[in-house]
């Protein structure tokens, strides 16, 4: 009889902390995720189906080598990674879009998870992507039409939890300048901890004038530079 009644309690208690769930919408404290000691926010490059991409989850699994026992969690960030480069502006809100989603994790990471040390990490147009993330100021470069959609920088004390920015194949300012688009200006209290990889032979991120890529765009994974990015990145933890 006893154990059946402990039975019943256990199987009550089970169901309260279940409807207590979903009428708050949160888990308990108990059951919550613990914070990471590292957190990893990566954007893909064009193209790249949603997650990290393939320059991405090289970049992840190599640092996750490097760093021993600590804990590692990976955010890709969520945005469409188009290759429409036809439409200007509707191009530019999906590069928004990534800039604002990265942002905010970075910014909740921070918040939330104080002891957690974020890299923040990006391939080609993800280059972009997080290279903006870390602006110090809206430039003044940016044409009005898109102002209005522009997230605000980051606030200055989130960089304290920032340990690295690493990023492979960025568009050059002449590739930028081509296309129309704001120059990448890392904001000051970045420039320190950025490690900016560029392959030679990629015509992107070389200053070449805008064009498509050419096969030194894909070997990151390949060339030494992914570890190259995760050795400074775990050397930063």
């Amino acid at each position: 009889m006893t154990d059946r009644i402990a039975r019943f309690l256990h199987l009550a208690g089970v169901a309260i902390l279940a409807i207590g769930t979903l009428l708050t919408g949160q888990i308990p404290a108990a059951a919550a995720q613990p914070c990471p000691d590292v957190e990893v926010v990566f954007a893909r490059g064009t193209g790249e189906p949603p997650g990290v991409g393939g320059v991405g989850q090289a970049f992840v699994d190599t640092l996750r080598s490097q760093i021993g026992a600590k804990s590692m969690d990976v955010y890709p960030v969520n945005y469409v990674a188009s290759g429409d480069f036809g439409d200007r502006i509707g191009f530019a809100r999906t590069v928004v879009d990534g800039i604002r989603d990265a942002g905010t994790h970075v910014e909740a990471t921070a918040a939330n998870c104080p002891n957690t040390r974020i890299v923040i990490g990006g391939y080609s147009q993800g280059a972009v992507v997080a290279g903006y993330v870390t602006a110090a100021v809206i430039p003044d470069s940016v044409p009005a039409e898109y102002r209005s959609f522009i997230p605000n920088p980051m606030p200055p004390e989130v960089a304290n939890h920032v340990a690295a920015v690493v990023l492979f194949g960025k568009p050059s300012i002449q590739w930028l300048n081509d296309a129309g688009a704001p120059p990448i200006v890392i904001g000051p209290l970045y420039v320190p901890k950025t490690l900016d990889l560029c392959a030679d032979g990629d015509t992107i991120c070389n200053g070449a004038p805008l064009g498509g890529p050419t096969m030194a765009h894909a070997m990151y994974p390949m060339n030494g530079m992914v570890n190259q990015g995760a050795e400074f990145a775990a050397g930063r933890l």
